[in-house]
């Protein structure tokens, strides 16, 4: 079967070089078993590319079962989408009152499209791993492996690569899947593409509802063919149907489109990521939105290890004792004496000796918290020598540099000492310019 008559078959509409190339692919690989591997945005036609490939195979003559099952992973609860991907048997769980088929079992010797495939769990696709290399499933609650002959179409509009390098994807999974990588372009990439489909779409509804067609003028035309349409072919189909039923005027003009599209300055748009094979896809609005949350979380978190900085450096610099301090995280032991305020943690079971001004030492007591009587009469005897003020940012800059030299210059420890994270103390080693 050529391209134009699978055109015609499926009504795909549009002559773009990376649309006719999909189209291409899609039939030269129809008739073989290897699983294929659907890329594109969302609204693109993925679901028709899956119809084409199986009707142009040998497959399509199944005798048993239902020949092409689609399902979309991402709708299936977690908690049963094993159950429904390769059923169960009586009594594997609450309510499983009878032996269920899951769909590979129906789909046997036909086609299953998976849609949304980066959807699905970690462990399923442990146990979808299993089907494509040795072709068995295995029903919930039973332990026998069973026999299937299915072919694999899955389809995804997410970045499965990055979802490897996060994690959220097998490697291996994603390699058994794509051997053979079809890529279906967004609208914005067949701009040439748009007018006639809006022209489709706009027939359909003019016969179904026995109206007068509409046309475009040149500049509806240019701003259809500029707009971003982020929900491809489902939204413009949405747009021209709404437009061809509630306008009177059947010459639609700019200011009537813009009735019906919010144009979304350039600057303002959701980003286009560009994968590692070229691909380009818009960022949806969830991850946006994920990704925004996420940095105001580290902002957040940023600023109160600001905040516990400069509050254990006011304290510190009055000299006051930091009960069960935050910067530690253990209990503090004051040293007595002129202007030393540094504070000291130490284990359980040992004496701490503090340097006196005049080169002596002291025993103070284990406990942190509470001092000798001899220790308290020479704190009340110590002389009290009264700095100068110093800045905020100066006591910051102190504070850093004692646990710094405390440490020997490790960094890890210094850090752990104040309660910041590694990442705030390097920023201020480098905004006060210490040499560490």
């Amino acid at each position: 079967m050529d391209i134009q008559t699978v055109k015609l078959r499926y009504g795909i509409i549009g002559n773009d070089p990376k649309l006719l190339l999909a189209l291409n692919k899609a039939i030269q690989v129809a008739p073989t078993d290897l699983s294929i591997l659907i890329t594109g945005e969302s609204g693109v036609g993925k679901d028709v590319f899956s119809r084409i490939i199986h009707e142009n195979s040998l497959r399509k003559h199944v005798k048993q079962g239902r020949g092409l099952i689609s399902v979309n992973c991402g709708a299936i609860p977690e908690g049963t989408i094993e159950s429904e991907l390769f059923g169960h048997v009586k009594g594997a769980f609450t309510g499983a009152d009878k032996n269920r088929k899951g769909y590979f079992e129906e789909a046997d010797g036909g086609t299953i499209f998976l849609d949304e495939i980066g959807e699905l769990p970690l462990a399923m696709q442990v146990k979808l791993l299993r089907v494509l290399e040795n072709g068995e499933i295995i029903p919930v609650g039973s332990s026998t492996p069973q026999k299937v002959d299915v072919r694999i179409v899955a389809a995804t509009n997410a970045d499965l690569a990055a979802a490897i390098r996060n994690g959220h994807f097998r490697e291996d999974l994603y390699y058994r899947l794509q051997q053979i990588s079809i890529y279906i372009p967004p609208l914005r990439e067949r701009k040439d593409d748009i007018p006639l489909l809006f022209r489709k779409f706009s027939s359909d509804v003019a016969e179904k509802y026995h109206m007068p067609p509409i046309t475009l003028t040149e500049e509806a035309r240019q701003y259809l063919m500029n707009y971003p349409w982020y929900g491809n072919i489902r939204e413009l189909k949405n747009v021209t149907e709404q437009v061809a039923v509630v306008e009177t005027e059947r010459t639609i003009t700019r200011q009537i489109l813009e009735n019906y599209l919010q144009y979304v300055p350039e600057e303002k748009m959701p980003a286009i990521v560009t994968t590692a094979n070229g691909q380009t896809t818009a960022v949806s609005d969830r991850e946006l939105l994920l990704k925004a949350l996420s940095m105001g979380q580290m902002i957040s978190e940023m600023r109160n290890e600001l905040n516990d900085l400069r509050n254990a450096v006011a304290q510190l610099a009055k000299g006051m004792p930091l009960a069960e301090s935050r910067i530690i995280g253990q209990p503090d032991y004051r040293i007595i004496g002129q202007s030393d305020y540094r504070t000291i943690g130490q284990p359980e079971h040992q004496g701490i000796r503090a340097a006196e001004p005049n080169g002596g030492d002291r025993q103070w007591s284990q406990h942190p918290n509470i001092h000798t009587p001899a220790e308290e009469e020479d704190f009340q005897d110590s002389e009290v020598v009264e700095e100068e003020p110093l800045a905020l940012d100066e006591r910051e800059k102190r504070a850093i540099r004692l646990a710094l030299e405390r440490h020997n210059g490790k960094r890890t420890l210094a850090a752990k000492e104040l309660h910041i994270s590694e990442r705030t103390l390097y920023r201020k080693i480098k905004e006060y310019g210490l040499n560490v």
